[in-house]
């Protein structure tokens, strides 16, 4: 199987819906509820049968699913929003930062959180960025389009680049050990 072991699922219009494990796609395509669209690498095994590894299935009906609004604020969300770096410096982040403090009355969301490196955060402390001086060179707001909505934080299989829109290139770097929440 490939390295992530899951699928994505299209609905029947080819929109791209979720991604679920590789064996639940497999349940999906048994059942009539979905067809094969490409296949990964490797097989499933029962006691009678091996399964091509789906990759990407495709829903045989249509389904009309209600999407949240929003994005889940999460550290691990900040992080690949802001691709893994520090918004004051552009050193690797590794904590998350408030732009406007909690103890100032910044609230926890998505347009006051950033990624940020260990010493600019200890730097800018409880302080604001006009009071150090300090730019935000982009500001943070809440990501949304159709990726967000179906991988959230999660790296996209570069194979499904064509059903979720990305570029062939240019795809985001798995974040590393040290970044998980």
């Amino acid at each position: 199987m490939g390295g992530s072991g899951s699928a994505l699922v299209l609905n029947a219009t080819y929109e791209p819906l979720c991604v679920v494990p590789a064996r639940r796609a497999v349940v999906l395509i048994l059942t009539d509820k979905a067809v094969s669209v490409a296949d990964g690498d490797g097989f499933l095994h029962s006691a009678t049968r091996s399964f091509a590894a789906p990759m990407v299935v495709r829903l045989t009906k249509f389904v009309k699913v209600p999407f949240r609004a929003t994005v889940s604020l999460t550290r691990r969300a900040v992080f690949a929003r802001d691709g893994g770096r520090c918004v004051y410096c552009g050193k690797a982040a590794s904590t998350i930062d408030h732009v406007v403090p909690r103890s100032r009355g910044g609230a926890h969301t998505w347009e006051n959180v950033v990624a940020a490196c260990g010493r600019c955060n200890h730097v800018k402390a409880d302080r604001t960025l006009a009071e150090l001086g300090w730019r935000l060179h982009r500001r943070p707001a809440s990501p949304s389009g159709p990726v967000w909505r179906v991988l959230g934080h999660r790296t996209p299989d570069p194979a499904w680049n064509a059903w979720l829109g990305l570029p062939e290139v240019d795809l985001p770097a798995p974040f590393p050990d040290s970044m998980t929440a």
